[in-house]
Order: C-alpha cells, then structure tokens, then sequence
C-alpha cells in the first residue's frame, strides 16, 4: 500500500479502509486454508460496508502495528488491540468488545498452577510481546519478588500461537491468553491444555484504534460500529465465533 500523503484525508488509499492485523490471535484474527479470517475480519468487512468503504488488510507483526499507524502507512489498527494508558497516550481508541483472560497450562497441570497467583514465582510464563500479557506478566513478577518468592521467567513470543506451542512443548509452564482465545485453544487442540483459575481482569476493553486527532476516522468507526450493532450484525458475530454473551459492549 502507497504511503499516506498530507492530500489524502480519506485514507491511504481513497475508497479504502486500510487496517494493520497481527493474523496470529486466534479467534479473532487468524490465518485459515490461506485465507485471513477472525471475528475481528468479519467485524470490520461489515463495518467497512456500512461506511461505504473497501476493507484492505496490511498483516504484519503486533509490534509495528501502532509505528505503522503514526506513519501513515495505515488508516486504523483492527487487531484485538487491548486498551491501556501507555497505548492511549499513542493512539485513539473506538472499542467494541470487553473481554477477561485465562492462565492457560497443559492437561493435567503438572506444575500445580493454581491461576494468576503467587503460584506463578518460579514458572515460566509465556507471552505476545508487546501485548497487555506482557504487562501483566511482569507485574506479576514484581508481586513475586514482593512476597520474596522465585521470579517469574516471562517468556516473550511474536504470536499467541508461538506462546501455545511453548507450553505444549513443555518450555513454559502457562500462557496467559484471551478468554475467546482460550475458548479456541480447547476447540482447535482437544485434550492438550486446561484452564488453571478463575478469568480475571474481565473488563479489559479491546478496540480499533486510529492516530491520535483522527477524529474524523474515529467518528466513521463509531458510525459504522453503531450500525452494525442497531442492524443486529454485531450480536451475530459474536454468536458466530461462540464468545460468551458478556463481551458485548452495546
């Protein structure tokens, strides 16, 4: 995709809505017989519809996905992109789905992980890099060195999926991963992993997000979002891809 130019305010490319995706979080954004797919895809193929705009996906690292953006390489980000102050200090945010997280182990628990607890000191956590798990994973640390316990080994991967094989592989002891995305891990993978604990931060909000001061961006995503939620299309997605009814956010 050209780069944007200070005369075209409609977008990198006008007609289109150019949206940076890390393909690597499955359920939502995914690569599936060579085809991007995720309920994030659907979302935004509806939402660009109803805007009157062409959905054109640029995938790359979850990384480079916010420097993409503020370069102009991008018009939004569409890649479950959680919300916390350090992002909302670099981007605007228009979310549309509330989600919590799971600590994720193999079958039968064998290191005894009880959730996200001091169980945790000692272990090897597995992460996305640059995520909202690296975060947590990390202040979990700090809890641990608190309490005078082992440090947490944290464990940083590209992608979700990478974090997943890890534990399976015996080289970390847990993931911690999306509630959808966990729900997804099961079904995909019967019989390799488990849930240890309770969901918790389950208010975190995940959105599109647009440059900072892109207010006209920002209010075409409202508008489109409000459609698709007052048309009914919003509930069907999210009864598509099996996520339980409290992620809704309208």
């Amino acid at each position: 995709m050209p780069f944007a130019s200070e005369a075209a305010p409609t977008g990198v490319e006008a007609g289109k809505l150019t949206y940076g995706t890390a393909a690597t979080f499955m359920p939502f954004e995914f690569v599936k017989d060579g085809k991007l797919t995720g309920f994030d895809i659907d979302l935004i193929t509806a939402l660009s519809k109803a805007i009157d705009l062409q959905p054109a996906p640029m995938p790359m690292e979850f990384k480079g996905l916010i420097p993409a953006l503020q370069s102009k390489r991008l018009d939004i980000i569409n890649s479950a992109m959680y919300v916390n102050p350090t992002r909302a200090s670099q981007v605007d945010f228009v979310p549309y789905l509330k989600i919590g997280s799971r600590v994720v182990v193999r079958k039968g628990n064998p290191e005894g992980i009880t959730g996200r607890d001091l169980s945790l000191c000692g272990k090897n956590v597995a992460v996305t890099l640059g995520g909202i798990e690296e975060s947590q994973a990390r202040a979990d640390n700090q809890k641990c060195l608190a309490a005078k316990k082992t440090a947490i080994n944290v464990l940083t991967f590209p992608a979700a999926t990478d974090s997943a094989v890890a534990v399976a592989q015996g080289r970390a002891d847990a993931e911690f991963l999306s509630t959808p995305g966990a729900v997804a891990l099961f079904s995909e993978k019967p019989g390799l992993f488990e849930a240890a604990g309770a969901e918790f931060e389950a208010d975190t909000h995940i959105a599109f997000a647009v440059r900072k001061g892109d207010s006209e961006t920002k209010a075409q995503l409202e508008k489109g979002l409000q459609s698709l939620v007052k048309d009914g299309t919003y509930r069907q997605l999210i009864e598509k891809w099996n996520f339980p009814a409290s992620v809704a956010l309208f």
